[in-house]
């Protein structure tokens, strides 16, 4: 299964995210990066929300994955959340997303952020890694597929 345990901090998976509109998943997600990075929330919201402006990040099957590049970031990181109800990222396949990755990389560092953002398209495209997270009742159940070997997955 999946391992995310070079990306994602065990605190930054959301489960279950409540929210009505991508703006309001981007910004309760950037809060949460904001915590564990220090970096500000708004700067997040404004880099993703500009991302966000140049086409879908809807890659189908239910998934997004909103990403910027923002100054002040050592290496990549990212968040996860499972929403309550699926919300319209334009995807191309026209579904609604209900898991949402969102990754920051630092804006100077252009390869490791499209190696990241390849890394996490490719885990999504599984089908089996969807179903398993569409059917989980526990944030622990959550950090467990995406942490299998990391401390994150206990906590």
């Amino acid at each position: 299964m999946a391992d995310f345990s070079d990306l994602l901090h065990s605190d930054a998976i959301i489960y279950p995210l409540l929210a009505d509109s991508r703006q309001t998943i981007v910004r309760q997600m950037s809060e949460r990066l904001g915590e564990i990075t220090g970096l500000q929330a708004r700067d997040i919201v404004k880099a993703v929300m500009e991302r966000e402006s140049l086409g879908s990040t809807g890659i189908g099957e239910g998934v997004a994955i909103p990403h910027a590049r923002i100054q002040g970031l050592d290496g990549a990181v990212g968040a996860f959340a499972r929403l309550g109800a699926p919300v319209d990222f334009e995807a191309l396949d026209e579904q609604h997303c209900d898991l949402v990755f969102m990754l920051l990389a630092p804006d100077s560092e252009g390869g490791d952020h499209l190696r990241a953002l390849a890394h996490v398209s490719r885990e999504f495209r599984q089908a089996d890694l969807r179903a398993a997270l569409r059917q989980t009742n526990t944030d622990a159940d959550v950090r467990a597929l995406l942490l299998p070997r990391s401390k994150g997955a206990a906590a």
